[in-house]
């Protein structure tokens, strides 16, 4: 028989110790690796947190093989944000239409994958597992920052550009960064785009978001703590076509 390749479990964090866990591979990632940091960052213990944390369902993709950590990813449902008082991306993004819709919104955030994981199936089971947890709670609307690495929008300017021109929210999802933080994507012209070179750049995240029907908010966001600059998804699930919706699914 052929192989049938590594197996994975895809789980919610359920103990302190779980939560630990994840903070440390999101210290891996977005501190030592990516060079990020933040208020609550605790580098004697290497975690990355926030005060977000503990109001957000923290998913876990296992290595059944040898019980490491292979990536994760971090939702926050919007009647949770209700309790919070916010959702996290808030503070970067003015996310009023959503909110007004009446639909049941989900936020994502935090997602990576341990670099030995990275280009395999774990970020598949992360997908089909985001994808029960969205059929289970019938979230209509699921948006979250994903980022580029770096802080110099001249080098990011065909990207963004490219996002700007091509994959722009309709307006009834368009959430646009706050004023006082708002960064133009609009940077190079439409007729001047090397489409093919600005997708090198994007990250493998937001092209997934791209190949499933999702669209970006105006403006980015410099973070500065966090050594990226971020840009805002949004997907729609009433959007999205049954191919889109297989891929999405993990048919």
């Amino acid at each position: 028989m052929p192989d049938a390749g590594p197996s994975f479990t895809v789980k919610l964090a359920e103990t302190q110790d779980e939560l630990r866990t994840a903070q440390r591979l999101r210290y891996d990632v977005f501190v030592r690796e990516l060079g990020g940091g933040g208020q609550m960052v605790d580098h004697d213990a290497g975690l990355e947190q926030d005060r977000y944390d503990p109001f957000f369902d923290h998913m876990l993709v296992y290595d059944d093989e040898n019980g490491r950590l292979a990536g994760v990813y971090r939702l926050l449902p919007g009647e949770r944000a209700i309790e919070l008082g916010q959702f996290y991306s808030e503070d970067e993004y003015d996310l009023t239409v959503l909110k007004q819709s009446g639909r049941k919104l989900l936020e994502l955030g935090r997602s990576c994958l341990h670099p030995d994981y990275r280009g395999g199936m774990a970020m598949y089971h992360l997908w089909t597992g985001l994808a029960r947890y969205v059929a289970e709670r019938n979230i209509e609307v699921l948006f979250g920052v994903a980022s580029f690495h770096g802080t110099d929008v001249r080098e990011l300017a065909q990207p963004l550009s490219m996002l700007h021109h091509n994959h722009l929210a309709p307006p009834e999802l368009r959430v646009r960064a706050q004023p006082e933080v708002f960064q133009s994507m609009d940077i190079v012209a439409s007729e001047d785009l090397n489409r093919r070179a600005a997708m090198v750049q994007v990250p493998a995240l937001i092209k997934a978001y791209l190949r499933l029907g999702g669209f970006v908010g105006e403006g980015a966001f410099i973070d500065h703590a966090f050594n990226t600059t971020d840009v805002c998804l949004v997907l729609d699930t009433a959007r999205m076509n049954e191919r889109q919706k297989r891929i999405y699914g993990g048919a």
